[in-house]
C-alpha cells in the first residue's frame, strides 16, 4: 500500500471497537510480584484489599491468569461518547523534521477531562455504582485524573472528594473549576482536613506536595467513610487492565492498513498510559509472535525507572498503603514543585517495572525546557496543543525519527498523545516567557530518599 493511501486520521467506527480488555499479566512469564500488607509484610488478602477499593475491582487486580475481561455494556455505552478515539499520521511533523520515518499517534484527548484518564475513571465509578457505594476519594497530580472522575461519579451520581496536589490546586484553578462544574469537592494536598496531613505539613510546612500526599490523605478519607472507597488514576494493575483499550484500538487501526510499528513510545508517570498502549503489542512480544521496541519516557526530574530502584516500597508518602514491588524513587521523594508536566508519581506501575526489569521495555528521562520544546513544535505542525505529560512521548519520537533521518532508515514509530494542554497555559506561560527551569535531583539526594525505603524479605 502506498503512502498517499494512508489517511491522516484512521478511525473506527463503534462497531470495531474492543469489547474486552487485555491482561498482559497473564502473558507475563513472571508475573508482578503481590502488593504486601504493611503490617504483617505478607501478601494482600482479596479480603484487607477490600476494605479499600470496590469488590470487582480487586478481582481484577488479583487476576494474573485471565487474558481478556468483558467490558460491561453499560461501560462501553459511555465509550462511544468519545471512542474509538483516532489513530494519525503525523505527516506534518514527518516533514518537518525531514526524516524517513513514519509517524503515528493515539490521540486520547478528543473528551472534556481532555485525556485518556476517563478509559479507567468510568470503569471504576461503574463499578463503585454497582456496588451501591455513595461516593469516592482520589487524588489527582496534573488534574487529569481528577477531571476524569469527576465526569465519571457525575454520571452515575457519585459522589467525588479530590486531594489534588497543592501546586497543581494553585497553578490550575481551571482544572479545579472542571472537576467542581462535575460537582467534585477539590482539596489541595497536603491539607489539614486528614491526619497524615496534618503529619505532612507538620514535617515540611512549606511542601508543594505530592501525588504520594494526596494519596494517603484521599486512602485516609475513604476508609473512615462509611460507603466510599479509594479509586486511583494508575500504578495500579486494574488501571492498565482499563487503558488496554487504548493499545486494542490502535492495533486494529494499524492492522487496517497493513502497518506494523517498529517502536512504541509513552510517557511514565505512574504508567497508565504507557501500559494501556503497548499492551497487546507487548503480549505479542511475551508469546513470540512478533517483536517489538517499547521505550517508557519520564521526566529528569522524576526519573524513578532510570534512577530508581526495584524494591518493595509504600506507595503514598504517609505510609498507610499497601506495599508494592516497584522501580521507586523513595516514598519521601519530593519531586520539584518547578516541575510542570505531570508524572510526579515516586513509583512506577508494577507490570511495568517488571517489565523493565527483564528487559523488555526501555526508559528514557528529558529535562522539561526540552519536553516543552517539542510540545511547542508539535502544536506549530500538527495542530493540537499537547499536553505536557504526553510531550515528554512526543521528544522522545521526535529523537528517534531524527536518528531515522540520520540513517535513511523508514522505520514506524507510533506514541501516545495522552491528552490536551488547554489546562496547562502556566507551564506554557513559564516556558515562552523564558522562565523554565530544569531541576534535576542529584545522585545525592536520591540516595538520601532510598535510604529509607522499607526493610522487607
Amino acid at each position: 500500500m502506498s503512502m498517499s493511501e494512508i489517511p491522516y486520521k484512521i478511525y473506527l467506527n463503534e462497531k470495531e471497537m474492543p469489547n474486552a480488555w487485555y491482561n498482559v499479566r497473564a502473558d507475563m512469564k513472571k508475573k508482578p510480584a503481590p502488593l504486601l500488607n504493611p503490617q504483617t509484610l505478607k501478601p494482600m488478602t482479596a479480603g484487607e484489599l477490600e476494605a479499600v477499593f470496590c469488590g470487582e475491582l480487586v478481582k481484577q487486580e488479583l487476576d494474573n491468569t485471565n487474558q481478556y475481561t468483558e467490558i460491561p455494556s453499560e461501560i462501553l455505552d459511555f465509550y462511544k461518547m468519545y471512542r474509538p478515539s483516532p489513530l494519525i499520521r503525523a505527516y506534518f511533523l514527518e516533514k518537518e523534521l525531514k526524516t524517513p520515518a513514519k509517524i503515528y499517534y493515539k490521540f486520547e484527548g478528543n473528551n472534556t477531562s481532555g485525556s485518556h484518564k476517563l478509559n479507567s475513571a468510568i470503569a471504576q465509578a461503574y463499578y463503585a455504582k454497582k456496588q451501591g457505594l455513595k461516593g469516592v476519594t482520589t487524588e489527582t497530580g496534573a488534574g487529569q485524573w481528577g477531571t476524569a472522575l469527576s465526569m465519571a461519579c457525575g454520571f452515575f451520581g457519585l459522589d467525588c472528594r479530590v486531594y489534588m496536589v497543592k501546586c497543581s490546586y494553585e497553578q490550575k484553578p481551571f482544572r479545579r473549576e472542571v472537576m467542581r462544574t462535575y460537582g467534585a469537592s477539590v482539596t489541595p494536598s497536603p491539607s489539614d482536613t486528614t491526619q497524615v496531613g496534618r503529619k505532612i505539613l507538620s514535617e515540611h510546612p512549606n511542601t508543594s506536595g505530592s501525588l504520594g500526599c494526596a494519596i494517603s490523605e484521599a486512602v485516609e478519607a475513604a476508609t473512615n467513610t462509611d460507603g466510599y472507597r479509594y479509586v486511583l488514576g494508575s500504578v495500579l494493575n486494574q488501571v492498565m487492565l482499563h487503558q488496554s483499550i487504548i493499545g486494542l484500538e490502535s492495533k486494529i487501526a494499524l492492522e487496517k492498513y497493513g502497518i506494523k510499528p517498529d517502536i512504541i513510545i509513552g510517557c511514565a508517570g505512574g504508567g497508565s498510559n504507557l501500559g494501556g498502549l503497548i499492551a497487546p503489542f507487548m503480549g505479542e512480544k511475551l508469546r513470540g509472535e512478533a517483536d517489538y521496541r517499547f521505550i517508557a519516557v519520564e521526566p529528569a526530574s522524576c526519573p524513578s525507572l532510570t534512577r530508581g530502584k526495584f524494591a518493595y516500597d509504600y506507595c503514598d508518602t504517609g505510609m498507610v498503603c499497601p506495599l508494592s514491588k516497584m522501580y521507586t524513587l523513595g516514598a519521601e521523594f519530593m519531586p520539584s514543585a518547578n516541575h510542570a508536566g505531570g508524572l510526579r508519581y515516586h513509583g512506577m506501575s508494577p507490570i511495568l517495572s517488571q517489565l523493565y526489569d527483564d528487559k523488555l521495555l526501555e526508559a528514557v528521562s528529558v529535562d522539561q525546557t526540552s519536553v516543552f520544546e517539542a510540545a511547542v513544535k508539535f502544536a506549530r505542525v500538527e495542530g493540537t496543543l499537547p499536553a505536557p505529560e504526553s510531550s515528554h512521548a512526543i521528544k522522545a519520537a521526535m529523537d528517534e525519527a531524527l536518528k531515522c533521518k540520520e540513517t535513511g532508515e523508514a522505520k514506524t514509530i507510533l506514541f501516545g498523545l495522552t491528552g490536551t494542554g488547554y489546562f496547562d497555559m502556566y507551564a506554557y506561560q513559564k516556558y515562552n516567557d523564558r522562565q523554565m527551569t530544569d531541576y534535576i535531583p542529584t545522585d545525592a539526594e536520591l540516595q538520601e530518599s532510598l535510604s529509607r525505603l522499607p526493610k522487607v524479605g
